[in-house]
């Protein structure tokens, strides 16, 4: 019986534990664990039926060295963050070159997606690559190919600043060094200039509108990983925590708001609820004077600024 095994340049040209696993750069421990457990099921041997016995053994070697080392790459937080960390260092060095030039169908569509749709293409994407992944398995080579296109130009999206500001040299002027050229529609001419971390909070708005405040907790996050000091990306945070229950995290952002900005009046209207004194985060401001009297107005719930339109959306929740 003549063995089908794992091609070499398999191990050479799949680096990416991400497109190997078919699991997105934004996939938490459960999220890796739950496609692992997947894929382990669908090459397993009892999947094969006898006469498989040649795919039945490339799926055996395609187990036990990529699916495996990429799981072990992922399944911590640590591993994830250090990988993540190669593949951007992956898309500069490529972007020395020149912005990357997509070949995959998906990957090209990506690049086009206004800055707003961008995650969320990126996901579905992911999504439906992987489902046809490893079934059948011939495909593999070619979809998880794509999946690292897919994750090499999300990653140059995200960077796009960065990117801009590492290629510019005496040669290359600023408008000539755009990471990718988008086509956004004509109502995002201002959201082409905003920082990453405005991006992250306005998305975060748009989930908090639809009711996904787990979506709205990870764009976040994101936001105050590259802004720390932004008191409207705490605030909002923290109703995000309040809204999904979970009162000792609100309490952590609400309170971080108030610090950065003691009349943040987001932060000012929900913290009451949570039993956090505005007066005590106003007695900096007051010269040691007793601030109760003079506590915003906005934590009174039918007079909160109706600033941005989120404000209007948590307004009269009783």
């Amino acid at each position: 019986m003549s063995q089908r095994t794992l091609p070499s340049e398999w191990l050479t040209n799949f680096t990416d534990p991400y497109a190997v696993l078919g699991v997105s750069l934004a996939a938490d421990d459960r999220r890796v664990l739950k496609r692992y457990r997947t894929v382990a099921k669908l090459l397993h041997p009892d999947h094969y039926a006898p006469e498989e016995d040649t795919t039945k053994e490339l799926a055996s070697q395609l187990f036990a060295r990529l699916i495996n080392p990429a799981y072990q790459k992922l399944k911590q937080e640590k591993g994830r963050k250090e990988n993540g960390s190669l593949l951007r260092l992956q898309v500069r060095r490529l972007y020395r070159d020149a912005p990357l030039s997509p070949k995959g169908d998906l990957a090209r569509q990506l690049t086009q997606q206004p800055v707003n749709g961008v995650d969320v293409f990126y996901e579905q994407a992911i999504a439906q690559l992987a489902e046809s992944q490893y079934q059948p398995l011939d495909q593999f080579a070619s979809l998880t190919e794509q999946l690292g296109e897919l994750n090499l130009v999300y990653l140059q999206l995200k960077m796009g600043d960065t990117l801009i500001r590492e290629k510019r040299t005496g040669l290359v002027s600023a408008p000539e060094a755009k990471p990718i050229q988008f086509t956004p529609n004509s109502t995002d001419s201002e959201t082409v200039s905003e920082s990453y971390a405005q991006r992250h909070y306005r998305r975060a708005q748009e989930y908090m509108k639809k009711g996904n405040w787990k979506e709205a907790e990870q764009e976040l996050r994101d936001a105050i990983k590259i802004e720390a000091a932004k008191s409207e990306y705490h605030a909002l945070l923290g109703v995000a925590y309040l809204q999904q229950n979970l009162q000792s995290m609100a309490k952590v952002y609400l309170r971080q708001a108030l610090k950065l900005n003691p009349k943040d009046p987001l932060a000012c209207r929900f913290a009451p609820k949570l039993g956090i004194e505005l007066a005590a985060a106003e007695t900096g401001q007051q010269n040691g004077k007793t601030a109760k009297a003079e506590q915003p107005k906005a934590q009174s719930p039918d007079k909160t600024p109706k600033s941005g339109g989120l404000f209007g959306l948590f307004r009269s929740k009783k």
